[in-house]
């Protein structure tokens, strides 16, 4: 996510902002569902669409997130700090049966980048923490000063791609055996970059640690779990014609979309071969409509929209029993 604090929305621009509300909203009138509340960027803008009796509620698990909810003044809103995996938890709670649309934009805000206390940037020196929820789970540092070589070499590998992540592993525990954890992002950081030759290290412009932590990040929080348990969960809750918004940042995320989309779009193409007529295949659940970047104005002035991917799909009219996994 790239959203802003109510203070400072000048500042931290939204990715995709226009396009994702214009495609997400099309009846003014429907529940909304903002599964990634940030710092509310898309919810406000979400809101000014919406018609008297539209709703909208909003998720997130950052307390920062709470916080900056706890502005808006309106009573077509709702904030639940909670993970957005427990969408349906929260809807069959306020008698919602269906909702008109979702978005999702993933991944760390600009604001949890920027706060060197929350512990997701590498050139920031910090408490070594990356929790989007920090009253939740063990901190980065907690993890690290635990897990063992196979441990830390397998999430590198998994959630970063990382090709050095022997190196890096054998580093990390290397260092904790000298009595000496990892505590502070600049430490981490630094023993990520003596492990990585400076002759191996293909992109120059890139720090090498970039990889290490984001592995750290994505697995501490579960995000791609999370991101397939809310997927699997919210077709069952759209109503037809209502659109799934997904805004992705890294391929591992955007392969868990678009592997979504394609399975309920195209369901006999991941089916068993199997002899079977026309009319013994599932319906199509989901319609794909839109695969967009940021154009080059919008990358130039908010760097971080580089890597945006969003997807859209719209929900069919085949019928699908709420709480069900389609």
């Amino acid at each position: 996510m790239s959203c802003a604090t109510s203070a400072d929305v000048r500042e931290h621009r939204t990715v995709l902002l226009d396009s994702a509300i214009e495609m997400l909203v099309t009846d003014p009138k429907a529940v909304y569902l903002d599964a990634t509340y940030g710092r509310g960027g898309h919810a406000r803008r979400i809101l000014q669409r919406l018609a008297p009796d539209g709703r909208l509620i909003a998720l997130d698990r950052d307390p920062d997130a709470a916080r900056d909810a706890s502005s808006i003044a309106d009573p077509r809103f709702e904030f639940v700090r909670t993970r957005f995996s427990r969408l349906t938890e929260v809807l069959a709670e306020r008698a919602v049966s269906a909702i008109g649309g979702l978005l999702m934009d993933l991944g760390v805000s600009s604001p949890q980048l920027d706060d060197a206390a929350r512990g997701f940037s590498l050139r920031l020196d910090g408490p070594l923490d990356m929790r989007m929820d920090p009253d939740s789970g063990p901190s980065a540092a907690q993890w690290l000063a635990q897990a063992d070589l196979a441990q830390v070499r397998r999430v590198l590998r998994e959630y970063g791609d990382e090709r050095f992540a022997a190196q890096i592993a054998k580093a990390i525990v290397a260092r904790r055996s000298d009595g000496r954890p990892l505590e502070r992002t600049s430490e981490l950081a630094a023993v990520v970059a003596r492990a990585i030759p400076v002759k191996d290290r293909k992109d120059p412009n890139q720090h090498p640690a970039t990889r290490t932590f984001q592995a750290l990040r994505i697995f501490l929080n579960q995000e791609l779990e999370e991101l397939a348990l809310t997927l699997e969960a919210s077709v069952a809750w759209m109503a037809p014609g209502a659109r799934m918004v997904v805004i992705s940042f890294h391929s591992l995320e955007d392969r868990i979309v678009k592997t979504f989309v394609s399975r309920n779009a195209h369901p006999e193409r991941h089916l068993p071969r199997l002899p079977l007529r026309a009319t013994q295949l599932p319906p199509p659940l989901l319609r794909p409509l839109a695969r967009v970047r940021p154009d080059p104005a919008e990358v130039a002035a908010n760097p971080r929209a580089r890597s945006a991917l969003m997807r859209v799909a719209e929900r069919t009219a085949a019928p699908a029993q709420a709480g069900v996994q389609c």
